[in-house]
């Protein structure tokens, strides 16, 4: 295979290492009336509820169904995800928007706070969660309507803030993030976690709905106030922060509860491994960077641009035929107006500009298969990349500025399109670096 195939065969099976289907299988064991839950026992009493909400929400499901006797249930997942969604009386599925949450997405915040507080002492409610969770899955506090929720997630969404940063915030506008869903539960809460977020903090995975979280409505103002977006905020937000600053309103919650149980069965890390693995497989030189990677995505692309240069040029941190691979969520600053484009297609681009005239190639791929507003996951490009783009008559420089990766990487046949992969765990690098003697 060309260093191209490879890159691509290589994420593909990390992608499907990720497959959340057979993660909640391998989690889940039911037997003489007992739920084990990766070597933790729970007895089944009385009846069983299911609450599914993100993109990896139906393949979640589909796995936790086929085991356990669900009297009712709610799966809410992304816009065109709900395809491989199980069909089943009392469950109910429900397409949202993502990234910016809608109607659909409030509706699934009502429905799912209504099911959590039917919950008997001796019942289960069991709780799946995937990245997107925060925008599918919302219900404001009182007083904030969902256009200003809406509002406040896309100044989020474009300051340039991590991830961990934005639901911080969302965990303090929100009725059922930051532990506050299971606080409503009187029996025993089941998370099941597939993590999106860099090293897998339990309380910043969809905004934390069943675990206790250590962040305050202090912190969440420092990072409004830090990125610009205070000023900038619908009034009914900002006057819910203020009465959260003077203690009179709801926070977060701060103690772990007896009768919840949270449990990660996949994330960023568990791709990058097996990306390793399949490269070795290959007969490459594999090593693994970071599962940890964030920052600007046009920075941090010219950060693994060095490293791939340094392999090229000197073997070194490994020697080629070298596989570099790397995980992470990054992010992008809009400024103004935008073209067309996401983090990935941004990483694309950017590191074509760093191995300009070298033998490698890299993808950069969000492994759910949607980068940004778009219908590509991210880009692939090679040394060749930047002297193709300017034959097509494309400026780089003016393509990053304005953020229109899309339409620069469509030109050339950069865009990397696979589709809805039913998994989410980050963001993914590979670079392919060939023997070029």
């Amino acid at each position: 295979m060309d260093a191209k195939a490879l890159a691509l065969t290589i994420m593909n099976e990390a992608i499907r290492s990720a497959d959340p289907y057979t993660a909640v299988r391998k989690s889940l064991r039911v037997e003489d009336g007992k739920l084990a839950v990766l070597g933790k026992e729970f007895e089944i009493e009385g009846r069983v509820y299911l609450l599914a909400f993100g993109k990896a929400a139906c393949a979640m499901a589909r796995a936790a169904l086929e085991l356990l006797p669900v009297e009712e249930g709610l799966i809410t997942t992304k816009y065109g995800y709900a395809g491989n969604c199980p069909r089943r009386e009392g469950v109910r599925v429900i397409e949202a928007g993502h990234p910016v949450p809608d109607e659909n997405s409030l509706l699934a915040g009502k429905l799912g706070l209504e099911l959590a507080e039917k919950v008997g002492e001796n019942d289960i409610l069991l709780v799946l969660i995937s990245g997107g969770g925060s925008a599918l899955f919302l219900l404001p506090e009182d007083g904030i309507s969902l256009e200003d929720k809406i509002r406040t997630n896309e100044l989020l969404l474009k300051s340039g803030a991590r991830i961990y940063e934005i639901n911080t915030v969302r965990k303090h506008i929100s009725k059922v993030k930051g532990g506050k869903l299971a606080k409503r539960v009187g029996g025993t809460v089941i998370s099941l976690i597939l993590s999106d977020v860099v090293g897998d903090p339990l309380e910043a995975i969809a905004s934390g709905p069943t675990v206790r979280d250590p962040t305050t409505f202090q912190n969440a103002y420092r990072i409004l106030r830090l990125y610009n977006v205070w000023e900038k905020l619908p009034e009914s937000v900002k006057k819910h922060m203020e009465r959260g600053l003077g203690g009179e309103a709801e926070e977060t919650l701060k103690e772990d509860l007896p009768n919840v149980h949270n449990f990660i069965v996949g994330s960023g890390r568990t791709a990058c491994e097996t990306a390793w693995r399949k490269a070795k497989e290959l007969g490459l030189n594999p090593l693994i960077l970071t599962t940890t990677l964030e920052g600007e995505a046009r920075e941090v692309a010219l950060a693994i641009g060095s490293i791939v240069q340094e392999v090229s040029d000197c073997d070194r941190p490994v020697e080629k035929p070298a596989v570099l691979i790397a995980g992470g969520e990054w992010t992008v600053t809009i400024g103004g107006k935008a073209g067309l484009g996401g983090p990935n297609q941004e990483f694309a681009l950017s590191i074509s500009r760093k191995i300009a005239g070298i033998d490698a190639v890299v993808l950069a791929v969000d492994t759910d298969g949607t980068d940004g507003p778009t219908d590509a996951a991210g880009g692939i490009v090679d040394g060749g990349t930047v002297e193709r783009l300017k034959k097509s008559g494309i400026d780089v420089e003016e393509a990053l500025r304005g953020h229109d990766t899309y339409h620069a990487l469509e030109k050339v046949g950069a865009l990397l399109k696979i589709g809805p992969t039913g998994t989410n765990v980050n963001s993914l690098v590979i670079a392919v670096i060939p023997r070029n003697d």
